[in-house]
């Protein structure tokens, strides 16, 4: 591995018409909801349901139709209803290594613009922790088809509509 320089951190807003409570719950109760199904890690996959372990330590994975899992991260952090941060295992090749120094951190707030609107900040940092595919890390997550994609998923499941398709990195 190459000497990386420190990346920028990723960092995406939307603002949902629903209390934050509800914001944070469909976030990680429901990420089956709303995460697309193409996203996940390994060929030959296909994935019946995404699950977050809402406790320090708990998984963040997904579970295959042939019962195999796939676990993508781990629970760092969590306050709820205003606060959920969890390591990010997956790499520049889109394989998983649970070292932790190779792991960037995904933190997701949430803040209430008044009783029936909320704000989703997430801040992907230390993607430059992924080694010499960082850079294309850090394109991949930070552009369209990336966490934009998944928090407009994320809020059309909340209000109402179909989720949006994934978008065009």
């Amino acid at each position: 591995m190459t000497n990386q320089t420190t990346l920028a951190p990723v960092v995406r807003d939307v603002v949902v018409r629903a209390p934050v409570e509800t914001c944070y719950r469909v976030f990680v109760e429901g990420l089956d909801t709303w995460w697309p199904r193409e996203h996940h890690i390994g060929v030959d996959r296909t994935v019946a349901e995404f699950r977050i372990e809402p406790f320090v330590g708990g998984r963040c994975y997904d579970i295959d139709t042939a019962g195999g899992e796939s676990v993508w991260g781990t629970v760092l952090a969590l306050d709820p209803p205003r606060r959920f941060l969890f390591a990010w295992h997956v790499q520049a090749d889109w394989t998983i290594d649970p070292d932790p120094s190779r792991q960037s951190e995904v933190e997701v707030t949430f803040t209430a613009v008044d009783a029936e609107t909320t704000t989703v900040r997430l801040e992907h940092r230390g993607i430059e922790r992924h080694g010499d595919g960082a850079p294309g890390m850090h394109t991949a997550v930070g552009g369209r088809g990336g966490w934009s994609s998944g928090l407009d998923r994320l809020s059309d499941v909340i209000e109402g509509p179909p989720p949006r398709p994934l978008a065009d990195a």
